[in-house]
């Protein structure tokens, strides 16, 4: 008997023991996944750091990155640590510093040159579309071109038309460019880290309203190996209901969204494309499969855009997995206005996501019943 509860003893004691073992476990793997909080800023900034470090041919390059650390301090404190020869503050004249940027990779260095905004590109957009996006095409594959073409892109606040455009249809449409469009700062870290390491031209689309959001990183993205392949979506949170796509800023408008939709008993499932050229068009199609019905959202013009692709991909490969028309939200097809107002309609917002899923989904309410 008193063997038996010796053992029973032994047993609850084992099992207490293995029970505190895996709740320390638990709290340990929750607590390196949320304990650290960085800006996409400070993700950026991190990540062009580590690898200049790690190769003395990454060098940057573009208005004010050097002495004024940076329009949006993304260069912050890496004149002082790399000195002029790394960090070149050129003049105002993106044509001059691209087309030294592209020579300086034809030659096996690794530019990463920023752009002030990406509207600014247009002034350069012969060096990255002929120079940069063509030349390994044109010689056979015999000479790389590694370099990373990045800033801010798409609507701030209160910028006017000319510095407001979302140019990830533009550069997402011509071979020999890869896209990506980094939402949180693991994004940031792993793609930014990506495009540096990648041996042709990479367009770079940030986001001037993310720079100061905050997210929780891992250990494993705060290591400096830590890279996130390029031409790979996320699923950032899954549902069986509706598939909404999204990049950027818009991955978040997608995300609260969903959080309404889920109290209306709809299960949305948001992707983060993370790469736009590549396009992961595999998991986009394999969660329309799913949830047989497709929400597009981006900042850009609704023709020719980025959700008219992935629109066209799904006809293509899933028509027939389709429950619904597919939904398409995008920026008005007008120049930005300057006006708060008109500026708040002339993009998406969370609730225009939230209608539409309800449109893919049978649940919105008829004209009619409102009027």
């Amino acid at each position: 008997m008193l063997g038996i509860a010796g053992k029973g003893v032994a047993r609850g004691g084992m099992n207490a023991s293995r029970i505190r073992s895996q709740s320390l476990l638990l709290a340990s793997k929750s607590y390196s996944s949320t304990a650290k909080q960085m800006t996409v800023r400070d993700a950026l900034n991190s990540a062009l750091d580590e690898e200049m470090s790690a190769d003395p041919k990454v060098f940057i390059m573009g208005e004010e990155v050097g002495e004024y650390q940076g329009a949006y301090k993304i260069t912050k404190g890496l004149l002082d640590k790399y000195g002029p020869d790394r960090v070149v503050d050129t003049p105002i004249t993106e044509a001059g510093f691209t087309g030294i940027g592209v020579g300086a990779a034809y030659h096996g260095l690794k530019p990463v040159v920023e752009f002030m905004t990406f509207n600014f590109s247009m002034q350069a957009i012969d060096h990255i579309i002929n120079s940069a996006a063509k030349s390994n095409y044109m010689s056979a594959g015999q000479l790389s071109v590694p370099i990373v073409f990045r800033g801010p892109n798409g609507a701030a606040a209160g910028v006017g038309a000319q510095h407001s455009h979302c140019y990830a249809a533009w550069y997402s449409s011509c071979p020999g460019l890869k896209v990506l469009a980094p939402y949180s700062s693991e994004d940031a870290r792993g793609l930014l880290k990506a495009a540096i390491r990648d041996p042709d031209p990479v367009v770079f689309l940030e986001n001037e309203l993310l720079y100061g959001e905050s997210f929780p990183v891992s250990a494993e993205v705060l290591d400096s190996s830590f890279s996130l392949p390029i031409g790979k979506a996320k699923i950032e949170l899954e549902g069986k209901d509706v598939t909404i796509t999204a990049f950027s800023k818009m991955v978040g408008f997608a995300l609260k969204a969903a959080e309404i939709l889920a109290k209306e008993g709809i299960s949305a499932e948001v992707i983060n494309l993370r790469s736009i050229r590549p396009l992961d068009r595999s998991t986009i199609n394999a969660s329309v499969r799913k949830t047989n019905r497709l929400v597009t959202v981006e900042e850009g013009f609704p023709q020719h855009g980025v959700g008219a692709e992935i629109c066209a991909s799904v006809v293509e490969d899933s028509f027939e997995y389709l429950d619904a028309p597919v939904e398409r939200i995008s920026g008005s097809d007008v120049p930005t206005p300057y006006a708060a107002n008109l500026e708040r309609m002339a993009f998406p917002q969370i609730e225009d996501i939230v209608r539409a899923a309800k449109r893919a989904c049978y649940r919105s309410v008829p004209m009619a019943a409102t009027a």
